[in-house]
């Protein structure tokens, strides 16, 4: 059974290792590990009966690990005493500032990063500047009762993909060090890049089941694609085929009654637009001016649930939890702003709870279950289909007015927008845990069950 244990230092010895108690039972241990630092020595259950784990300083400077005050994990394999595990979360975009080190998104980090007494792990950020490869060493930075510092630490036990856009993503070394760690050390990576819109929607497509969830969607090949799925639904969105936040996406309506071509969008000044067009191609020639088309795709208009004429979709957030296992995290409601064709924040949408929306009880426990039940098959269906160890899906979906569940879109790096609603922090603190809960689960397989990760 996994547990976490208590270290302490024996500052009165020398090359000292005493593990616990109550694992006296276990095999002659001969080597302790931590991070990928190795260290060949006779660990001994502890003389007093003590169930923690005890090391002589010059063992916690050889291993370089840091003075904590949190209980770690400890696994056993073929004579060797694992602690940990030490998660590195690798980001992009440091600054030269100590109290922001990773500028806007600090105080995120530093939430993450306060996650680990919860779970009994040693997490740390880095970048790709940051590691050492001539000493197998990162200058990682940790966060605490103190703020932020730099600790020099082995390579990690698994690494968590937090890098912050795909452009951070496509550089040729960040692509190196991914290569290097994950071939050359055998580092297992979760969450290792951003989904492609059409990517996984031609993936789901070949699950039966889960190709229930999809509306029509296709990359942009033609006006009469676009005409063709007007005349079908009524309206369509075309959005960026690797877009975020919602920039960009476009409300399409015909109106067949007086045959005039209605886009709803939001101008390069932030204003929500609703322009009348005498025919398609005038209307794509002023909307899209600027663009090349052949980066959007097209998706089939639904006619969503709405409040106060305002349409409402839902943001679910699903991860992997201690036992590897799929968890919804956190459901919310989010409601377009006026005039808005996207339901994100930044173009006035509102965060809501299920509870705020629908007054009825039974109407409250209908649409949690239909949600919660389509994202946690969706993710198993994503982890099967797509490649990579993914443990943390955002999805946005929609409920039609027949009570139909609708999948939008899959993000591998989910926003937190939602965790703004004063009434989703607990969520917002189980969606942090989570996380580095599933980096103990992954580091323990890479010990005990290689082949499984490795395959």
């Amino acid at each position: 059974m996994r547990k976490r244990y208590p270290i302490e230092l024996a500052r009165g010895l020398g090359n000292t290792v005493y593990y616990p108690a109550e694992l006296e039972g276990s095999l002659p241990l001969l080597q302790i590990v931590f991070g990928n630092r190795v260290l060949d020595i006779d660990c001994s259950p502890h003389p007093k009966g003590k169930n923690v784990i005890v090391l002589s300083p010059d063992i916690q400077t050889q291993l370089c690990l840091p003075d904590i005050d949190a209980p770690l994990h400890l696994f056993i394999d073929s004579q060797t005493l694992y602690i940990g595990p030490l998660i590195g979360i690798l980001t992009s975009g440091f600054t030269p500032y100590p109290i922001r080190p990773i500028g806007d998104r600090s105080m995120f980090f530093a939430k993450l990063l306060s996650a680990n007494k919860m779970v009994g792990a040693l997490p740390f950020v880095f970048g790709e500047e940051h590691i050492d490869w001539d000493e197998c060493l990162i200058n990682g930075y940790f966060y605490g009762e103190d703020g932020w510092k730099t600790l020099k630490v082995p390579f990690p036990n698994v690494i968590y993909d937090r890098l912050p856009n795909r452009k951070s993503e496509r550089k040729t070394e960040i692509r190196k060090v991914k290569e290097r760690l994950q071939d050359d050390y055998l580092i297992p990576w979760y969450n290792p890049g951003f989904f492609n819109k059409i990517d996984v929607f031609e993936r789901l497509q070949q699950v039966g089941r889960a190709a229930e969830y999809l509306p029509e969607t296709h990359p942009f090949t033609s006006f009469s694609l676009i005409e063709r799925m007007l005349a079908d639904y009524g309206h369509v969105y075309i959005k960026p085929s690797n877009g975020s936040l919602g920039l960009g996406i476009r409300q399409v309506i015909y109106d067949k009654m007086q045959g005039y071509y209605y886009c709803r969008y939001r101008d390069y000044h932030g204003h929500n637009k609703l322009t009348k067009f005498e025919s398609l191609e005038s209307l794509m020639k002023h909307v899209f001016r600027k663009q090349r088309l052949e980066n959007f795709l097209v998706q089939q208009g639904i006619h969503l649930l709405r409040t106060d004429r305002r349409l409402i979709d839902f943001r679910v957030h699903t991860n992997k939890d201690e036992q590897g296992k799929w968890h919804v995290a956190a459901i919310a409601a989010k409601v377009a702003g006026p005039g808005s064709v996207t339901t994100h924040v930044n173009n006035g949408g509102v965060i809501k709870t299920i509870e705020e929306l629908f007054p009825d009880k039974e109407e409250q426990r209908r649409y949690k279950k239909q949600l919660a039940e389509a994202c946690l098959y969706l993710s198993t269906v994503l982890e099967q289909q797509m490649e990579g160890i993914i443990a943390e899906i955002g999805f946005d979906l929609g409920i039609d007015k027949n009570g139909k569940v609708w999948l939008f879109e899959a993000n591998s790096k989910p926003g937190r927008s939602i965790f703004k609603h004063p009434e989703l922090r607990d969520f917002d603190l189980l969606t942090r845990k989570l996380p580095l809960a599933f980096g103990i689960f992954l580091a323990e397989q890479a010990i005990t069950s290689p082949g499984e990760i490795f395959k």
